[in-house]
C-alpha cells in the first residue's frame, strides 16, 4: 500500500543530507554507467571481429606456395614451388568428404581492363563457381559463374561493384563486353563483397578461361577450401587443423620440400584463427564484467555504510517510534525503502547515461575492430534490478539492527 507520509519522510531525510545522498547515488550510478560502457565496448569489439571474418568464409583453409629455404634430398634451397591443377585436384579427391566449397585461383595483379573509352587496372582472378561462397560475395546483377562456364572455358566475367562504377558509370553492364589485354569477355554479373572496395575491384572468370587466355597452362597461384561445419565448434576446429596439416604434408611430399620449411608452403586456417580471436574476445568480456561488477559492488557497499550511519543518527527517533508502538517490520520497511529508492534511482540514472553515451559516441567510432558498441537493453535493465536487490540486502543489515534496538536504550542514546 502506498504510504505518502513515509515517502515524505524519506525525501525529507534525503534533503537534510544532500551531499551524502549525492555521493552515495553517484557511486551507484557510476558503477552502472561504467558497466554499461564496458559491456557496450565489448559488444563493439565482438561486432568488429565478426565483421572481419565475414569478409570471407570463417571456415576456410587457404594454401600458398613460396620459395624453399632449406636443402632437402639433394635439392638446393631457393626453388620456387609452383602449384598446379593436379595439386588442387589431389586435395579435393583425398578430403572431399570433409570439404564444402573449393576453388583454385589463377591471378593477375593489376590487369588492364577497358570498356569503350574507360579503363582501369584491377585484379583478374580465374576461379571456380564455389568462390562466390568462399568470399561471401552477393550478386547484385546477373549471375555468378557456373559449371558450364568452366567446362567450356567461356569468355565470360563477373565484375566487382567498384569495377562496374568505374567503367560503366551507372550503365547496365550485363551482356556488355570488356577487354582485358585485348581479349573480349562478356559481363554476366556484378557482385558486392563484405570486404569493401578492395575486394570489389576484381574481375572474376572461369579458371579454365584465365589459364588459356593468359598462357597460364596448368599453373595456379593458390587454392582455398572450406571445411564442413559440425554442431560442435571445437570438433570443427580439430577437423580443420587435421586437414590443414594433411594438406601441407601432402604438398611438401609431392614437391620434395623439407617438412620444417615453413616458407615453401603456407597454409592458413581461418577457423583456428577465429577460435583464438573469439577466445580473446570472451576473455575481454569477462574482464569487463569483472571490473564493472566490482564497481557496482563498491557502490552497494557505500549504500550499506550510509544506511548504517543513518540508523546511528536516527537511533533516538527509532526508539520513540518503538515506544509509541511501531512494529519491528515497520522500522525495517522504512530503512529498506530508503535504501532501495536511492539504489534504483541512481542505477536507472547511470543506465540511461551509459546507453545515451553509447548511442551518441557509437556511430562516431571509426575502427575495423570496434563496430556499433551497444548493450542489450534487457540485459542492462536486469543488471539494474540485480543492483536494487543488492541494495536491499545492503540496507537490510542496518534495518535489522534498527528493528532490534530497545526503546529504553535508544532514548538514552546521545
Amino acid at each position: 500500500m502506498f504510504d505518502i507520509e513515509r515517502w515524505q519522510e524519506i525525501f525529507e531525510t534525503l534533503r537534510k543530507n544532500k551531499l551524502r545522498t549525492f555521493l552515495t547515488g553517484l557511486s551507484v550510478a557510476s558503477g552502472i554507467f561504467i558497466l554499461v560502457i564496458l559491456l557496450g565496448f565489448s559488444s563493439g569489439i565482438q561486432n568488429g571481429v565478426t565483421s572481419q571474418f565475414e569478409k570471407d568464409a570463417a571456415n576456410s583453409i587457404s594454401v600458398w606456395a613460396g620459395v624453399t629455404t632449406k636443402e632437402y634430398k639433394g635439392l638446393n634451397p631457393g626453388r620456387y614451388i609452383q602449384l598446379k591443377n593436379d595439386d588442387f585436384n589431389a586435395i579435393v579427391n583425398k578430403y572431399d568428404d570433409h570439404l564444402e566449397y573449393k576453388s583454385p585461383f589463377y591471378t593477375i595483379w593489376g590487369g588492364l581492363v577497358n570498356y569503350k573509352n574507360e579503363s582501369g587496372n584491377y585484379r583478374i582472378q580465374g576461379v571456380l563457381p564455389d568462390n562466390q561462397f568462399i568470399e561471401n560475395a552477393d550478386i547484385s546483377q546477373g549471375r555468378f559463374l557456373n559449371h558450364s562456364d568452366v567446362m567450356g572455358a567461356k569468355k565470360v566475367a563477373v565484375i566487382g561493384n567498384k569495377v562496374s562504377q568505374d567503367l560503366f558509370k551507372g550503365q547496365d553492364p550485363i551482356n556488355q563486353s570488356i577487354s582485358i589485354y585485348g581479349i573480349n569477355f562478356k559481363v554476366i554479373g556484378v557482385f558486392y563483397d563484405p570486404g569493401g572496395e578492395r575486394d570489389e575491384s576484381k574481375v572474376m572468370m572461369p579458371i579454365t578461361t584465365a589459364q588459356k587466355a593468359f598462357n597460364g597452362g596448368n599453373d595456379i597461384r593458390n587454392m582455398t577450401y572450406t571445411v564442413k561445419m559440425s554442431d560442435n565448434f571445437n570438433d570443427a576446429v580439430k577437423l580443420s587443423e587435421q586437414i590443414s596439416l594433411g594438406i601441407e604434408s601432402d604438398i611438401k611430399e609431392k614437391h620434395i620440400i623439407s617438412p620444417d620449411d615453413i616458407s615453401a608452403v603456407r597454409v592458413n586456417n581461418t577457423l583456428e584463427e577465429a577460435r583464438k580471436i573469439y577466445s580473446l574476445v570472451d576473455t575481454i568480456k569477462a574482464v569487463f564484467w569483472f571490473v564493472g561488477i566490482g564497481t557496482i559492488i563498491a557502490g552497494v557497499v557505500g549504500v550499506g555504510n550510509i544506511m548504517l550511519i543513518i540508523v546511528k543518527e536516527r537511533t533516538k527517533e527509532i526508539g520513540v517510534r518503538k515506544a509509541l508502538g511501531a512494529e519491528p517490520m515497520s522500522i525495517v520497511g522504512m530503512i529498506l525503502q530508503e535504501s532501495v529508492f536511492v539504489t534504483m534511482f541512481s542505477g536507472l540514472f547511470g543506465l540511461i547515461a551509459g546507453l545515451g553515451l553509447l548511442e551518441v559516441v557509437g556511430p562516431l567510432i571509426e575502427s575495423d575492430f570496434i563496430k556499433y558498441p551497444q548493450v542489450d537493453f534487457n540485459t542492462a535493465l536486469a543488471t539494474v534490478f540485480v543492483l536494487v536487490f543488492a541494495g536491499a540486502i545492503a540496507g537490510f543489515i542496518p534495518a535489522y539492527r534498527a528493528a532490534k534496538i530497545k526503546p529504553i536504550d535508544a532514548l538514552r542514546d546521545e
